[in-house]
C-alpha cells in the first residue's frame, strides 16, 4: 500500500522580514507543475489560515526558497524563489525576494553545499528569478553559521548576526532595461509614474497623486479598496508598457507610493505586494526605489535630498522603521548607471527536519516509498 504522506527534508528559516521553508531542489519534483502542487500542500494553500500547512497566513510568511549547487562559473548555488499564494492555488516564481535570500547563504552552509571559509564565508548566489548574481557574506566562526549578534533590522524583533547582501547586475533584470518604457516618467490615467526594473519591476508614484500622504499605516491603506482598484488599473497598463504582458494574474510590477522623509531618511515608501501593503519593505523593491532616488527627472526627485557621499547611502522609511542600502551608481537624467547595491539583513534557523505533504500531492514519491 502506498504511503499516505510524503516526507520532504527542509529547514524552516526567517530571512530578513520574511519566513518560509528552504528546500534543496533535488528533494522536490523536477516538473514545475508537480512541484507547485507539493508547495501548495506544504504551506497549506489555498486557505486564509493555511491551517493544514506551515504557511503563516500572510504574504511575508508564505514564501519558499529552492536551492541547488550551481553549474555556473563563479557561482556557488542557484536560488529560485517561490511566492505561494495564501488564498489561491497559485505559486509564482516570477518575482524575486531579497529578504528570503538572506537565508540562502546560511542554508547553503548548513546543508554542505558550500564549505565554510574561516570566520567569515562568502556565498555566491545566482538568483534564478531575475538572472542576477548576489554575494552573501555570512559569519562562520569555528566553521559554524553564527546567528547571534547585535544587528537589528526594522520589522524583526531583537538582534542577530549580520548578513551582507551585495546585488550585482540587477539593472533590467526582468524587463531588459532599467527604464523599460524608455521614459523617466510616464502618465497613465492622469497619474505620473516611473516604471523601473532593478532587481524587481516596479511602478512608482507619489502618494499624493492618489489622495494619500504616504505616512498611512499598512492597515489604513489596505482598508481603502477604492484606491487599490484605481492603482490596479494603472498597474495593469504599466505592466503592458513594461513588456510584461497581461499582469492581472501576476504580482509584478509591484507598486510603491512615496513621500518626503520625516525621520531623517532619504525617502518614505509604502510598498504594495501588489494588492496589500508590505508590513515593512522588500529588499528588491528597495533597490529599485533607491535607483529612482538617483534619477534626477523621475517621480522621486522632488522628494529626495540625495546624500553627497559615494556610494550613496539611501535610507527608506517604511511602516516598520527603515531599510538602508549602499548604492554604487551615477545619478542622471533620463537614466542612471547602476553598478551594485548592498544591504544588511539577518536570518535565523528555526527548525530542521521534514515537511509532510499528502500522498495525493506527489503520488509518484508515495508509491516509491511503499
Amino acid at each position: 500500500m502506498p504511503a499516505s504522506q510524503v516526507a520532504i527534508p527542509c529547514i524552516l528559516m526567517r530571512g530578513g522580514t520574511s519566513k518560509g521553508p528552504y528546500f534543496m531542489a533535488k528533494d522536490l519534483p523536477s516538473d514545475p507543475a508537480q512541484r507547485d502542487r507539493v508547495l501548495l500542500a506544504a504551506l497549506g494553500s489555498p486557505d486564509a489560515r493555511q491551517i493544514d500547512g506551515v504557511g503563516g497566513a500572510t504574504t511575508l510568511t508564505s514564501k519558499v526558497a529552492i536551492v541547488s549547487p550551481s553549474q555556473r562559473p563563479d557561482v556557488d548555488v542557484d536560488y529560485l524563489f517561490a511566492q505561494v499564494e495564501v488564498e489561491a492555488a497559485r505559486v509564482d516564481t516570477n518575482p524575486p525576494c531579497g529578504n528570503i535570500m538572506a537565508g540562502v547563504g546560511p542554508f547553503a552552509l548548513e546543508t554542505g553545499m558550500v564549505k565554510p571559509q574561516g570566520d567569515v564565508s562568502r556565498v555566491r548566489i545566482y538568483h534564478v528569478n531575475i538572472d542576477a548574481k548576489i554575494e552573501a557574506i555570512v559569519e562562520t566562526p569555528g566553521g559554524k553559521v553564527n546567528y547571534e549578534g547585535d544587528t537589528a533590522i526594522d520589522g524583526v524583533p531583537g538582534t542577530a548576526a549580520p548578513i551582507k547582501l551585495n546585488f550585482m547586475d540587477v539593472a533590467g533584470s526582468t524587463c531588459g532595461k532599467l527604464l523599460p518604457t524608455g521614459n523617466a516618467i510616464d502618465v497613465i490615467d492622469g497619474i505620473e509614474v516611473t516604471c523601473m526594473d532593478a532587481a524587481m519591476p516596479v511602478m512608482i508614484l507619489a502618494a499624493e497623486s492618489v489622495g494619500k500622504t504616504g505616512y498611512e499605516t499598512a492597515a489604513e491603506l489596505d482598508a481603502d479598496k477604492e484606491m487599490f482598484a484605481r492603482i490596479e488599473k494603472i498597474r495593469r497598463k504599466a505592466g503592458e508598457m513594461m513588456g510584461l504582458g497581461d499582469v492581472s494574474e501576476k504580482v509584478v510590477p509591484k507598486v510603491i507610493l512615496l513621500a518626503k522623509p520625516r525621520f531623517g531618511g532619504t525617502i518614505t515608501s509604502r510598498y504594495f505586494v501588489p494588492h496589500k501593503t508590505h508590513a515593512a519593505h522588500a529588499v528588491t523593491g528597495a533597490i529599485c526605489l533607491s535607483c529612482c532616488c538617483l534619477l534626477e527627472d523621475g517621480v522621486a526627485a522632488p522628494y529626495v535630498a540625495l546624500p553627497k557621499e559615494k556610494p550613496y547611502p539611501i535610507r527608506i522609511e517604511h511602516p516598520s522603521g527603515e531599510i538602508e542600502l549602499l548604492v554604487d551608481a551615477d545619478p542622471g537624467k533620463g537614466n542612471i548607471t547602476l553598478r551594485s547595491a548592498g544591504t544588511l539583513r539577518t536570518a535565523r534557523k528555526l527548525m530542521r527536519g521534514e515537511i509532510y505533504v499528502p500522498a495525493a500531492a506527489w503520488p509518484q514519491m508515495a508509491e516509491a516509498a511503499e
